[in-house]
């Protein structure tokens, strides 16, 4: 019978002299993971593998209700624990947080995966930003540089070539992002003297999920819409900051330009008392366009 295991797991049907029960608990920098034992000592010699092999769970740091705490990135960390379970990496069309996660990487001691994260050196030593090429891709950009263009037709033969192997090109598509904050801000009895600046609760962002990546990278919280896919449209997004010109830097950098904005506001007392200070609270909308 599968016992309750004092040590944070969830259930322990494995050998009772083995110190970590087989269903561990891990709070990854706020986020919650729930998984094997054997994943977590997949790869020998790996923090992780000396963690929960060579140490006692007295060892380890707790949280607050028990689980194991890691203080690392925890969005990061499901994609080191994707490889743990089948040691293959598998990463989404466009991830801009390549550099990180090798940092990542490098701090599991899981060198596989640091090498296939690190970045590539092309021929004339400058650093490339892919993790891999196909094979299929290679071919076709030796052939196009092999070809011999002369006459007329060579310079729009060029042009159809360098637009194919332009990232830039290709990564500027058009639409829309529309960017909201809810703010609020106090204004006393003497309004020179007792106004607050507005204070930001939350910067949203709505749009097609690669523009809205492609601009905000890794500030963008994706954790309340994940594996989204690039094409579909979300409401779901929000910023890790709280600075409203941040994001319009952001957005003018991409190339987008605000197209049209709406606002809303409400007033109320803070008390029951007419006599005290006013708190009015907006809610407004920007609409970006890069066409």
């Amino acid at each position: 019978m599968a016992l309750a295991d004092p040590e944070r797991g969830i259930s322990n049907g494995a050998d009772s002299a083995w110190p970590f029960p087989e269903i561990i608990e891990l709070n990854v920098g706020g986020q919650v993971y729930v998984t094997r034992h054997t994943t977590l000592i997949s790869v020998p010699d790996s923090l992780l593998w000396s963690m929960f092999s060579k140490k006692t769970p007295k060892e380890l740091a707790r949280d607050s209700k028990g689980r194991y705490f890691l203080d690392r990135d925890g969005f990061l960390f499901r994609y080191i624990l994707d490889y743990l379970r089948d040691l293959n990496l598998v990463l989404p069309d466009y991830f801009p947080e390549k550099s990180r996660l090798h940092r990542e990487a490098e701090f599991f001691q899981l060198r596989d995966l640091s090498k296939l994260l690190s970045p590539k050196m092309s021929k004339d030593n400058s650093i490339t930003d892919e993790i891999c090429q196909s094979d299929s891709d290679e071919p076709s950009a030796q052939s196009a540089s092999a070809i011999p263009l002369v006459g007329p037709e060579s310079s729009r033969a060029l042009s159809v070539v360098n637009t194919a192997l332009s990232p830039s090109l290709e990564s500027k598509k058009s639409g829309y992002i529309t960017v909201g904050y809810r703010g609020s801000y106090t204004i006393g009895r003497d309004v020179q003297t007792d106004a607050k600046f507005r204070r930001v609760a939350r910067i949203t962002v709505c749009g097609k999920t690669s523009l809205a990546k492609e601009v905000f990278g890794d500030t963008l919280n994706e954790s309340r819409d994940p594996d989204r896919p690039l094409e579909r449209y979300t409401s779901r997004y929000y910023l890790k900051y709280n600075f409203l010109e941040q994001a319009f830097d952001k957005l003018s950098e991409f190339g987008f330009h605000m197209v049209a904005c709406s606002s809303t506001g409400t007033c109320a007392y803070s008390s029951n008392d007419p006599n005290e200070d006013k708190i009015w609270t907006s809610y407004t909308e920007y609409v970006f366009c890069r066409e």
